[in-house]
């Protein structure tokens, strides 16, 4: 389909701010127009620091004591501001707020932060660290299991993961008042990298073993990360110009500086992984040729969940109507909201986007910051039902994105040019719990009503790309177009593992991670055999 730069009397593309150009990467310490006002916070916490400063110095609090060291909230930008910029919303702690925020913890001996965590990280032992101002040590620690640190920091659920165990919010009888691990985990890895003390991880001697890696997302960016400590040669191949995967073309900079990314992935060059870039496995070659022709000993299939599902209904092939996975990548990966972009965004005045999870609220704040006047949201039930992050619901609601409840869409509507005019929605209610333990929603008998908007973006997930299983034979799909894998990430092939979303559906990048750790430790195993 050909896009346009179609004008809208409501848009104003101009507000579009580049955030490489107008936001540069500082400490939250040195912002002064932030939403929070970090150096309030920042008193506080020295302020309680003081006032127990030789019982952190001797670590010697009691139970009690951890469980009076209040909460450090993170720090935000503006909301006014930010939703017309691409800066990181979340400015991150000072060394005072993470010292006091590590103190916290109480360092349970059954540790179920640990288990709750997809990659097993060390936590208490990393925390304990932190909470000594041992900052190195700390990420140090987090890093023999997780390389990724400053982008789990920032993007995974820790709510619905470690944090929702921790004993300190259920002490507090409030999950929300849990140590802040992914916090933590953020402020350390930020610190050793804006301090230039990132240190490579150790690479056993060369096997002469060599290891295909199909995706750069964080399943094959943690296989490859394993793989190679055991001295194994591993190349990975990337369909994209740039290495990230998700990473990079579907979170949007404001979530996930991009930066950040690419500097974590520099630590894999560091370790001697090789990239390919503009090579889609399945067309350049198939995963077949890398082994057979090309000499791989074994290869993993991490491609992820990039074939985007839509509502099925009339008016979805309207110019104005997206999937928000092209919507985001067009911004995040191709900077379509540049002058002159070689695949210019759709301008529009007021978008409305469909679903209820972060890409949802990822396509919403990103419509605001491309210049859209008014973004609306509908969702089939309510906000207490809602799969997104809370934090992420919470800041774009701040930003101005407005929250249409118990509706959905049934038909978009264009005008005679074929552009979107409006969409028409039928309400809902809520009905009985379904298996996800969510009430279901019940439509309303000839409740349907229009609401104006002049572009709509469909977020409601991923499938899998079928371009794996058709271009290599006897690899064993589900109905759902899946990989099937066993517990280790074992695909029907021998020699081929496969993890992440093209396993799981679409997932977190934690869970993704943790694909990749337990094909890495499989495949260790099997390459040490032959």
């Amino acid at each position: 389909m050909k896009y346009t730069r179609k004008k809208s009397a409501d848009s104003d593309a101009s507000q579009v701010v580049d955030s490489v150009a107008n936001c540069e990467a500082v400490s939250g310490a040195n912002y002064t127009d932030n939403y929070t006002n970090i150096d309030a916070f920042e008193k506080k916490a020295l302020d309680f620091i003081d006032s127990v400063d030789d019982v952190i110095k001797n670590q010697s609090f009691s139970p009690k004591e951890r469980l009076a060291i209040p909460l450090q909230e993170m720090p935000t930008r503006n909301p006014l501001e930010r939703s017309r910029q691409m800066c990181e919303v979340a400015i991150g702690f000072t060394e005072s707020m993470a010292i006091l925020e590590a103190n916290r913890c109480l360092q349970c001996k059954n540790q179920p932060c640990v288990a709750a965590c997809p990659v097993h990280v060390p936590i208490p032992q990393f925390i304990a660290k932190a909470a000594q101002g041992a900052f190195k040590e700390a990420v140090d620690i987090i890093k023999t299991t997780n390389l990724l640190p400053a982008v789990c920091g920032r993007v995974c659920p820790q709510e619905l993961q470690c944090q929702s165990v921790c004993t300190v919010g259920k002490s507090l009888k409030d999950i929300d008042k849990a140590v802040g691990i992914g916090r933590l985990e953020r402020f350390v890895a930020d610190w050793e990298r804006e301090r230039n003390l990132i240190t490579i991880p150790e690479v056993k001697p060369e096997t002469g073993k060599k290891v295909a890696v199909v995706g750069s997302g964080p399943a094959g960016l943690t296989l490859a990360a394993d793989v190679r400590r055991e001295g194994h040669s591993v190349t990975i191949f990337e369909a994209f110009h740039k290495m990230g995967g998700v990473m990079v073309y579907g979170i949007p900079e404001f979530r996930l500086p991009k930066a950040i990314v690419a500097k974590e992935i520099e630590m894999l060059k560091e370790m001697g992984v090789q990239f390919r870039t503009n090579y889609l496995v399945g067309r350049t070659g198939t995963l077949g040729q890398l082994l057979k022709e090309e000499g791989f000993d074994a290869a993993f299939i991490g491609s992820g969940a990039g074939l985007p599902k839509f509502l099925n209904i009339p008016g979805e092939n309207l110019i104005g109507v997206f999937s928000a996975n092209e919507y985001l990548t067009r911004a995040n990966l191709m900077k379509a909201y540049k002058e002159f972009a070689a695949t210019p965004f759709y301008q529009a005045g007021h978008v409305l986007v469909v679903g209820g999870g972060n890409v949802a609220m990822d396509a919403a704040r990103m419509a605001l910051r491309l210049g859209a006047k008014k973004v609306s949201l509908v969702y089939r039930r309510t906000r207490d039902e809602m799969p997104a992050r809370k934090e992420e619901v919470d800041h774009a609601e701040e930003e101005g994105v407005i929250f249409r409840f118990l509706e959905n869409p049934t038909r978009i509507l264009g005008d005679e040019e074929g552009c979107v005019v409006s969409i028409e929605v039928l309400s809902y209610e809520l009905g009985e719990a379904d298996e996800s333990g969510r009430r279901s929603p019940v439509p309303i008998e000839d409740s349907e009503h229009l609401i104006d908007c002049d572009a709509v973006i469909i977020a409601l997930g991923n499938n899998s790309n079928p371009l794996m299983a058709q271009t290599t034979p006897g690899l064993d799909v589900d109905l759902r177009g899946q990989i099937i894998a066993d517990a280790e990430g074992k695909t029907s092939l021998p020699a081929v593992w496969a993890g992440g979303d093209i396993v799981l559906g679409a997932a977190t990048v934690i869970l993704a991670m943790g694909e990749g750790r337990k094909a890495a430790a499989s495949m260790n195993t099997y390459l040490a055999s032959i």
